[in-house]
């Protein structure tokens, strides 16, 4: 297969450095497995950064982001440009994340101690004293209805709340990761909060 490149006097290297994200998916479809390396050297970093944003956990961080270049190499082909590569790897991302996440609250990790994700039963017994028993307890009821309630939402709905929730960005920007318009992530939102309410009372 002839490069999709044609290098010249100029390296591989210094062209692929050169070459924006459009020029590299192309080169990519086409085989050139370079160019995908280029691109992951290129946003690896950022997609990291927003990843351990969302899960606030390395490990978890490292899985979404190698899952979701995984899924970007393996899909590329379907990538037709009308979002930016970026935007289009950041969704994919972030789906990936909150994926992570949905099944660490579907199967929470019990520490042999006692406490979940790793605390101690030391740690509530701090707790404890440091707030009300029965507030604390109101409020560890409010937060699982409420978790509960998004989980139950369509995943249309809930993908946006879940993204609102922890991605820090603008409506403008979430409506650009989601792949919608900003007019539909505000009705989305707008119908989300709707039903969270109905649901919570």
């Amino acid at each position: 297969m002839d490069s999709y490149f044609s290098p010249g006097t100029l390296s591989m290297q210094a062209i692929l450095e050169t070459s924006n994200d459009e020029m590299l998916v192309a080169a990519a479809k086409t085989g050139e497995h370079l160019a995908f390396s280029e691109l992951w050297n290129r946003h690896s970093k950022k997609i990291f950064s927003t990843m351990y944003r969302i899960t606030r956990n390395r490990q978890d961080a490292e899985d979404a982001l190698q899952d979701a270049f995984l899924k970007a190499y393996v899909h590329l082909k379907n990538f037709d440009g009308r979002s930016s590569f970026s935007t289009w790897l950041t969704r994919i991302a972030i789906n990936s994340a909150l994926m992570i996440l949905r099944r660490k609250r579907a199967h929470p990790e019990i520490s042999m101690d006692g406490g979940v994700e790793g605390e101690t039963w030391q740690h509530w017994e701090v707790a404890d004293r440091r707030v009300n028993t029965e507030e604390h307890y109101a409020r560890s009821e409010r937060e699982h209805h409420l978790k509960r309630a998004i989980h139950r939402l369509r995943p249309a709905l809930r993908t946006i709340v879940e993204i609102q929730q922890v991605h820090d960005s603008s409506i403008k920007d979430i409506a650009e990761i989601a792949g919608i318009s900003v007019a539909a992530t505000k009705s989305r939102l707008l119908r989300a909060r709707t039903v969270l309410r109905r649901s919570l009372g």
